[in-house]
């Protein structure tokens, strides 16, 4: 690692006071040491158990130690925290300095001595376990010098954090020169951070311009004056002069701009809404207004500023350059909704006003309508508990407010492409990782034709977001970001004529070695939170040059920057509390109005698909041609409630819904797949669905991992299967047969659509061939218990078949492409023991299709998000949290929560005296027994999500409220269109 060195000393011998001091951190703050690089979650820690190891405590001294891997609020440790904290300048008397760490064993990570002038002299590390151990450094060369201590994590993989207590030593610890210390390092730093120059990227970023702009711009003079610059010059002036202040491109217009705080940390780069009613409300502490900046003097002015508490955001010009739409809130009692305002009157223009939703990045379309995201259609992300938007549109008086994107999580950060398609970010999954499924994608402005642009399958960097487009068609410059951060990180110019996924579409990188870490295998989904300089709002001036907010250096302080692709980064301005979303205030070039390509006949009319060739795509290696027969159409519905108590699968799941993946599913049913590979069908309108490719006995082939949908009327078609989406079709030299007949019909499966459960279309099967030989007390259940009685999430059977392995299934799996065929029913142990014949067991065609068709679609357990058991543990749980640890007291045994253990079933709710937890400590059973047949009667007063007679908790039955009366407002302004009349949102 490369150390910092800020100023050269003299190391000589001094006198100091012998006397002990230890940083043991029982105080429950840092004592004294400094943050200086990076930043960290939560960094005093006073865990009591291993997170890996439950039952083994934690082995600090004391109740408090410092720790690199915690997050805020208890949730899951983390090592994607990385950066450097330093003590106070310390003069020794001793030699030996002890201290306790822990936590990893790479070279990265670890404890460190350094002499004041930076020079390392000792290190200590962990043993890439929990355990925090004594050791001791021996340091006589130290012994009368000014000594700091150090821990450095620089390493975000595996093991890549580090645990520290009880630093120890003999000296006395120097105040006075410990804070001079620290002002000069940080000084040094954010000089260092506040612009990134060298004389060679001056010359190249000013000979570009000169080139550009001959007779505008002072070349000649301005390399001429660069010339006498020395390298330990400061260059930040000339910088600011000579590429912003007089940079035709930069000054011909003022820069607009919002100041506000950054946003608070949250759960996600989209939780930045922080909606009245929801779980992060009590996050909005923001207030900011609309300024401009004249770039020539520096000169900044107030725009509209709507006053303390009010927070402007996400502002857009108009193409005449005249007004500006922007979201804003006013307050903490208020949400955030869509304004105008014109800049020659200062008229304010509400647009939108509905309570409890948040509207928020608004766009001027081309035919001067506004697009925008908001949470009318309240749905919350399936991993976690939090509130998410989709793509609407509305007049630009406010009128006939309409949902054009329908994912089933979150759109947002709209912007134009120059062919007058919107794109926009996506986070949507559907049997996959959740932290690496936000890419970019485009859609007409009527809500049709929405199709993947990049990075849906690129695992590091795991969100793409806030992206706009240069003049080159397949160019844009985004930002690169985290799962679980703030909507910030690194910036990107990517080139999607390349490829949609991968490194080499992206031709650039701020900052320049982030490009490294671009991937599509494994799961660096939060890659960008150790930068230690982030970037967002980026806004291209040309193909070359870009304006962006940028932190300066000093904490989480964004200014204003300008970025050109010469390695220059100048900051043109900054203020506090921040300076966010810079764009130049003039008219621009209106891009093209796309004809409507839908109809508005109600809000579930029929749309139409057509498949040119199934066998045509990345995703279909070696399937032979003609052994695929039919599509199977599965809607994956949006989640509308959320638990307190939760399932960890992949993520959290609140409630738990299946042993690994987030979804619950409902088959539409299967439509024909003709010889020359085509199909053709009828898909209802607004439902957020994916295919799957199934042979002749009903078995998937392969599988989307991703969703669509179509708008009334609207014709969606794709050449094949997860086709190259930069190839070129092949030329088509006959008419696709499905083409030559009337569209498919949807089928439903086993009787018309309804929402998948395990308990009521798959158990049965197993109540009527199995349990005879696999249940409670009979031999073949100690191998495998096919026997639906009810645990603490789910059932014995179900957990049976996930934890020993009987069914391959992807669950939430990698953001990879999975291979035709490498998954489900004709690759799993279930249905290959039976294929092969298995006792006397002979299951009918419906029961063969139950079985192989649950597998097909991920195996999933519940059909509902909704509970009646809100608050305990699973979401789904009649026990309480504080039964189940009493349960734990009995028994020695942690009944688990998490698809991890692989642990059987402990519990039995149906049979209680048959619960296997029973037998851990014979001495507790009978109170053992009570507490699970107190959950047994709780569930035949109330049933769950799995149960016949379930009724949702009170609380989500008013959440389904709330969203039918979205609904019925989204068919009102269906109605108004179809009528050529107007409706308008209501306080």
């Amino acid at each position: 690692m490369r150390f910092l060195v800020f100023i050269a000393l003299a190391i000589a011998v001094i006198s100091c006071t012998c006397a002990e001091i230890r940083y043991d951190f029982e105080d429950g703050t840092l004592q004294g040491w400094k943050v200086l690089e990076g930043e960290f979650g939560q960094l005093i820690g006073s865990r009591e158990f291993q997170f890996n190891k439950r039952t083994e405590r934690y082995t600090q001294d004391g109740k408090y130690y410092l720790t690199t891997l915690e997050q805020p609020g208890g949730k899951h440790p983390s090592d994607r925290y990385m950066g450097i904290i330093e003590s106070p300048l310390v003069c020794l008397t001793s030699p030996k300095i002890s201290v306790k760490v822990g936590g990893g064993a790479h070279e990265a990570v670890g404890f460190s001595v350094h002499l004041e002038n930076g020079q390392a002299l000792g290190f200590a590390r962990g043993e890439n376990d929990e355990i925090m151990r004594v050791r001791v450094l021996d340091l006589p060369e130290a012994v009368g010098k000014r000594v700091y201590f150090r821990i450095f994590d620089e390493h975000e993989g595996s093991w890549g954090h580090v645990t520290v207590d009880s630093v120890v030593c003999e000296g006395e610890e120097l105040a006075e020169e410990s804070r001079a210390r620290f002002a000069a390092r940080t000084l040094e730093l954010s000089r260092r951070s506040e612009s990134r120059v060298t004389l060679e990227s001056l010359r190249k970023g000013i000979e570009s311009i000169w080139r550009c702009f001959p007779g505008e711009y002072p070349g000649e003079a301005l390399l001429s004056e660069l010339s006498s610059l020395g390298k330990d010059d400061d260059l930040r002036e000339f910088s600011l002069r000579a590429l912003v202040r007089m940079n035709p491109v930069v000054n011909s217009a003022p820069i607009l701009f919002v100041t506000r705080k950054q946003f608070r940390v949250d759960h996600h780069n989209t939780a930045t809404m922080f909606q009245t009613g929801e779980i992060n409300t009590r996050s909005y502490d923001t207030s900011g207004c609309l300024k401009q900046l004249d770039v020539k003097t520096g000169l900044v002015t107030s725009v509209f500023a709507p006053g303390s508490g009010c927070t402007v955001r996400d502002p857009e010009v108009s193409f005449d350059g005249k007004q500006v739409v922007f979201s804003m809130r006013r307050g903490a009692d208020d949400d955030y909704h869509v304004y105008t305002y014109e800049l020659s009157t200062g008229k304010l223009v509400q647009l939108t006003r509905a309570k409890g939703v948040s509207d928020i990045d608004p766009l001027w379309l081309p035919d001067g309508d506004i697009a925008f995201t908001s949470t009318r259609e309240p749905k919350y992300c399936m991993c976690n508990r939090h509130i998410m938007g989709n793509l609407y549109r509305m007049g630009p008086d406010g009128s006939n407010i309409l949902q054009i994107g329908k994912s089933t999580l979150h759109e947002g950060h709209s912007s134009l492409l120059p062919d007058g398609r919107i794109l926009y970010d996506r986070w949507e999954y559907v049997d996959r990782n959740f932290g690496d499924a936000q890419g970019l994608w485009t859609c007409n402005p009527d809500g049709t034709n929405h199709a993947v642009f990049w990075g849906n399958n690129t695992t590091s960097p795991g969100g793409v977001i806030d992206a706009r487009a240069l003049s080159h068609p397949n160019r844009v410059i985004a930002v690169l970001s985290s799962c679980h951060d703030r909507p910030w990180g690194a910036l990107g110019i990517i080139d999607r004529s390349i490829d949609v996924d991968g490194r080499d579409p992206v031709l650039h990188t701020w900052p320049e070695d982030f490009r490294k870490k671009i991937t599509v295998e494994g799961q660096s989904f939060d890659s960008t939170v150790s930068l230690k300089i982030k970037y967002e709002d980026p806004y291209p001036l040309d193909d070359g040059l870009f304006l962006c907010s940028r932190q300066v250096g000093r904490g989480e302080l964004m200014g204003l920057y300008y970025l050109d692709l010469h390695g220059n980064e100048v900051l043109i301005h900054v203020e506090a509390p921040g300076c966010y979303d810079p764009m130049p205030l003039r008219a621009r070039t209106r891009p093209p109005v796309l004809a409507t390509r839908r109809n508005f006949e109600h809000q579930k009319a029929k749309g139409l698909v057509y498949l040119q060739d199934v066998y045509v795509g990345t995703h279909m290696k070696g399937v032979e041609r003609g052994s695929v027969k039919y599509l199977r159409v599965v809607e994956s519905p949006e989640k509308r409630n959320w638990t307190w108590g939760g399932w960890q699968g992949q993520g959290e799941q609140a409630p738990g819904m299946n042993w690994h993946s987030f979804e619950n599913k409902r088959i539409l049913g299967t439509v024909p797949v003709e010889s020359d590979g085509s199909a053709y069908f009828e898909l209802p309108a607004n439902t957020f669905v994916y295919y799957q490719a199934l042979d002749a006995s009903g078995r998937m082939v392969q599988s989307m991992r991703s969703g669509t949908y179509v708008q009334p009327d609207e014709a969606q078609g794709c050449i094949g299967c997860h086709e190259s989406r930069t190839a070129s079709a092949e030329l088509i030299v006959a008419r696709p047969k499905a083409m030559g007949r009337a569209p498919s019909k949807l089928d439903g499966w086993l009787g018309e659509p309804r929402l998948f459960s395990y308990q009521r279309e798959v158990q049965p099967v197993f109540n009527a061939k199995c349990i005879k030989c696999h249940d409670y007390g009979k031999p073949a259940a100690k191998k495998l218990n096919l026997c639906g009685d009810r645990d603490i999430v789910f059932c014995a059977s179900y957990v049976d078949l996930w934890a020993l392995g009987y069914v391959k299934c992807v669950g939430g799996g990698p953001a990879a492409i999975q291979e035709a065929g490498s998954w489900g029913s004709k690759v799993s142990k279930l249905t290959q023991v039976l294929e092969a014949g298995h006792k006397d067991v002979v299951l009918t065609d419906e029961e063969w299709a139950r079985l192989r068709t649950w597998i097909d679609i991920n195996a999933p357990y519940y059909p509902v998000y909704e509970s009646a058991y809100p608050d305990n543990p699973g979401g789904r749980s009649p026990v309480t949290r504080d039964e189940l640890k009493r349960i734990k007291e009995l028994s020695g045994v942690e009944v688990s929560l998490s698809w991890g253990k692989r642990q059987r079933s402990q519990l039995n709710f149906d049979r209680p005296e048959l619960s296997a937890i029973l037998s851990a400590r014979p001495e507790h059973r009978e109170e053992l027994l009570t507490l699970i047949r107190q959950g047994r009667d709780r569930l035949k007063a109330v049933p769950r999500g799995d149960m016949d007679g379930f009724v949702p908790c009170a609380k989500e039955r008013k959440r389904e409220l709330k969203y039918a009366e979205r609904l019925s407002i989204e068919h009102q302004v269906y109605e108004a269109i179809k009528s050529g009349k107007k409706c308008f949102d209501k306080e």
